[in-house]
């Protein structure tokens, strides 16, 4: 792991988040995107080298809203850049950390992620974070 890549937020109401963030940062984010597969509409914002994700589920179902359900709006992960994925989830399987996708799928912002689950880091959900080129 070579760097923080991002934290990850969990909202209610990006529109609504985004404007907070956009005070707090003096900026607007520099992207927004959704990602279907796992049922969100996010937000990157920019602080110097630092980058945050604000996540609001698309439906009911999706990892975001059951997550705002049980612990409200907050921090719900922070990513990790790596520089191989793969390699990075066969080594963490090896240390014997739950692996939640050992097959990374696509992500928010060019990124191929995986997550672990956060009964093996404390209660932390850590993804991974590849940048596709």
């Amino acid at each position: 792991m070579r760097k923080i890549e991002h934290i990850g937020i969990a909202v209610k109401n990006l529109e609504v988040s985004n404007l907070v963030f956009e005070k707090l940062f003096g900026a607007a984010p520099y992207k927004s995107e959704e990602v279907a597969s796992e049922g969100v509409n996010t937000s990157f914002f920019r602080n110097g080298p630092n980058k945050i994700e604000l996540l609001e589920a698309t439906n009911p179902e999706s990892p975001i809203a059951k997550f705002i359900e049980k612990k409200g709006e907050g921090i719900h992960h922070v990513a990790f850049d790596v520089e191989d994925i793969i390699a990075e989830i066969a080594r963490l399987k090896s240390e014997g950390f739950v692996i939640l996708n050992e097959i990374p799928k696509k992500g928010a912002d060019n990124k191929l992620v995986a997550f672990l689950h956060p009964k093996s880091t404390n209660g932390v959900l850590i993804e991974l974070c590849q940048e596709i080129s």
